[in-house]
């Protein structure tokens, strides 16, 4: 009965172990295919001079291949769509798991996760034929395609991820401290901000690090209404070309292995850096907050 008991631990063991080493092998060979195919280029630029430079022409001649643009309209897309989504999905979620109603949390919290199966391609979509005519209309630019709206429509995408993981989060602290802040008179707003949102601080980060994690590598919103400008952004009001569409919108027509086709995959290496140092920089927070929070139980 042991043995057997043990055989069946060790299969499990052994079947968890092979998924997870199945799971970072291909991770690997993605890795190990992006960097193949976009290091060739840094032999006729520099890697300083890929990232710095300001002119991006890969089909003129001599091609310029400088990402700052690039690079500083992604950036500035983030930042931007994290400013709207990240207050906008934490305040619904404290607002569905503390002031709702029963009967208003039931209808709104599947309104609010059915919002994260919409495609990328219909928010595009939407962005291009009500958002843009009415920005351009409103505020008297040239464009509706451009940074805000680019940035509107991936908060739009992140919101739903956001806000349904911190209501989870906030559910999961014990309900014990919610009645000892209660019972010691504090008020219900200051439970929550004082006690509830500190507890489930930890959760809300790792909701944010999903949220904007959607939104750095996003593809298809960002080409349909970003404008298409390979240009440093100075106003929120610019059209500008991050990363994700440079290469979605450039990868057809680079002839194989040529400068052009190892450009688009350093820019590649590029935004996987940019995304893996937001998410350390993100899980560094988290697990602060969390010891934090733990210290101050």
């Amino acid at each position: 009965m042991i043995n057997s008991r043990q055989k069946k631990e060790r299969f499990i063991r052994f079947f968890f172990l092979f998924a997870a080493s199945i799971s970072i092998l291909v991770l690997s060979m993605i890795l190990l295919f992006l960097f193949v195919e976009g290091a060739p280029i840094f032999g006729k630029i520099s890697v300083t001079s890929f990232i710095f430079g300001r002119e991006w022409y890969p089909t003129s001649s001599p091609p310029d291949f400088g990402i700052l643009a690039l690079l500083a309209a992604s950036i500035a897309v983030t930042v931007l769509s994290a400013a709207i989504s990240i207050p906008l999905g934490v305040m619904t979620a404290i607002y569905l798991a503390e002031i709702a109603s029963a009967r208003v949390r039931e209808i709104a919290k599947p309104v609010v996760e059915l919002l994260a199966a919409l495609p990328s391609v219909v928010i595009g979509f939407f962005g291009m034929v009500v958002v843009a005519p009415f920005l351009q209309d409103n505020f008297e630019i040239a464009t509706g395609l451009n940074l805000f709206n680019a940035s509107l429509m991936l908060a739009f995408m992140s919101v739903p991820t956001i806000c349904s993981i911190s209501e989870d989060a906030i559910h999961s602290v014990p309900k014990d401290l919610k009645e000892a802040s209660l019972a010691l008179g504090a008020t219900h707003w200051e439970t929550i901000f004082r006690v509830i949102f500190p507890a489930s601080l930890s959760g809300i980060s790792t909701a944010v690090i999903l949220g904007m994690s959607r939104a750095i590598g996003e593809t298809m919103v960002v080409l349909m209404v970003a404008g298409g400008a390979a240009m440093v952004p100075t106003s929120i009001f610019n059209p500008v070309r991050p990363m994700p569409a440079s290469i979605a919108a450039e990868m057809a027509e680079a002839p194989f292995r040529s400068d052009h086709y190892h450009a688009l995959f350093a820019i590649g290496i590029v935004l996987f850096l940019f995304t893996m140092l937001f998410n350390l920089v993100a899980d560094y927070v988290a697990q602060k907050h969390k010891q934090v929070g733990a210290a101050t139980l």
